[in-house]
C-alpha cells in the first residue's frame, strides 16, 4: 500500500505537468503560427480535455492518500494484534497444566490461563473490529473518476470549419477531405491524434491503439496511462476495463496486482474482496493468515468465521471445528 501511495502521488504529478502541458500548447495555437478558424475550432474542443486531465490529477492525489491511510491501518492493527506465537504458548502452557493436573492443584492456574486466552481473544476481536470499521472509511472516502469523454467532437469540429462551413462573406475555402484527419505528429493513423504512432482517433500520446487513450502504449479505448490493455483504466499495466492501478487483471479493481473483479487492494484473488491479498488465499476475507472464504480474523481456514483460528464454517469464536459454533474449542 506504502507502494501504491507513492506511485499514485507521482500519477498525480504527471498528470499536473500534463494538464499544464496540454493547456499551454492548446493557447500556443492561438497566438502561433496556425491562425484562422481551425486553430480555434481546436482550442474550444482541447480546452474542456484539459480541465478533465486537472480534476483527474486531484484526484490520483487523493488516492494516494487514501494508500496510505490504508496502510497506516495495517501497520495499527499489526501493532495492536496479539502475536500467533503468544496465542501458541498460552495454549501450550494450558496443556502441560491440564496433563500435570492428577490431583486439581492447577485448577487456580488453569482458570488464569484460561482467563488471559479469553481476553487476548476479546483483544484481538476488537482490534479486527476497528480495522474492519477504518478500511471501510478508507474505501467510501475514494471517489470514483470521471469516465474520459470521446475526443471525436475534436476531429468533426475541425472538419466543419475548415470545409467551409462558417458563414459570411469570409468563410473559408473548402479542404480537400484529408483535413479530416488532421493529426499532430508523426506516424498517425487515424484522426485527432497528438504524438506518434498512435493508431485511431483523439489520441494523446504515443503508441496508442484505439480511442481517447492519454499516454502510450495502450491498447483500447479512453485509457489514461501505459500498457494498458482494455478500455476506461486508470494506471498502468492493467488488463481489463475500469481499473484503478496498476497490474490488475480483471475488471474494476482499485489497487495493484488484484486478479479478479472488483477489489480495493494488493495482491487478491477473487472479487469484490478489500484488504492484502498476500497474505489471505481465500475470497472475501478481512484480516490475516485467512484460506477459507468471507471470513474476518486471523488463521481461519473454514468459510464465514469471525474470530481466530476456526476450521469448521460460520462460527464466532477461537478454534472452533464445528459449524455454526460461538464460543472457544467447540468441535461440534
Amino acid at each position: 500500500m506504502l507502494t501504491a501511495a507513492v506511485a499514485w502521488d507521482g500519477l498525480a504529478d504527471e498528470l499536473s505537468m500534463a494538464a499544464s502541458s496540454f493547456e499551454s500548447i492548446t493557447s500556443g495555437i492561438l497566438s502561433g503560427s496556425w491562425q484562422g478558424a481551425a486553430s480555434l475550432a481546436m482550442a474550444g474542443a482541447a480546452a474542456p480535455y484539459a480541465g478533465w486531465l486537472a480534476t483527474a490529477a486531484g484526484q490520483a492525489a487523493q488516492a494516494g492518500a487514501q494508500a496510505s491511510a490504508m496502510a497506516a491501518e495495517f501497520e495499527a492493527v499489526r501493532t495492536a494484534i496479539v502475536p500467533p506465537a503468544l496465542v501458541a504458548a498460552n495454549r501450550s502452557n494450558l496443556v502441560s497444566l491440564v496433563l500435570s493436573n492428577l490431583f486439581g492443584q492447577n485448577a487456580p492456574a488453569i482458570a488464569t490461563v484460561e482467563a488471559a486466552y479469553e481476553e487476548i481473544w476479546a483483544l484481538d476481536v476488537s482490534v479486527m473490529s476497528a480495522y474492519h470499521s477504518g478500511a471501510s472509511a478508507v474505501v467510501t472516502a475514494l471517489t470514483p473518476f470521471a469516465p474520459l469523454q470521446s475526443l471525436a467532437g475534436l476531429q468533426s469540429g475541425l472538419s466543419t470549419v475548415m470545409s467551409g462551413g462558417a458563414s459570411g462573406a469570409a468563410a473559408a475555402p473548402a479542404v480537400p477531405d484529408r483535413v479530416t484527419t488532421l493529426n499532430l505528429g508523426l506516424a498517425n493513423v487515424g484522426g485527432g491524434n497528438v504524438g506518434n504512432g498512435n493508431n485511431g482517433f483523439g489520441n494523446f500520446g504515443s503508441g496508442n491503439l484505439g480511442s481517447g487513450n492519454f499516454g502510450s502504449g495502450n491498447f483500447g479505448s479512453s485509457n489514461i496511462g501505459a500498457s494498458n490493455l482494455g478500455s476506461n483504466n486508470f494506471g498502468f499495466g492493467n488488463l481489463g476495463n475500469f481499473n484503478n492501478g496498476f497490474s490488475n487483471i480483471g475488471s474494476g479493481n482499485f489497487g495493484f496486482g488484484n486478479n479478479g473483479n472488483n477489489n480495493i487492494g494488493t495482491g487478491l484473488n477473487g472479487n469484490n474482496q478489500v484488504g492484502i491479498g498476500l497474505l489471505n488465499s481465500g475470497t472475501g476475507n478481512v484480516g490475516l493468515f485467512n484460506s477459507g472464504d468471507g471470513s474476518i480474523g486471523f488463521f481461519n481456514s473454514g468459510s464465514g468465521n469471525f474470530g481466530i483460528g476456526n476450521t469448521g464454517n460460520f462460527g464466532t469464536g477461537i478454534f472452533n471445528s464445528g459449524n455454526g459454533s460461538t464460543g472457544l474449542f467447540n468441535a461440534g
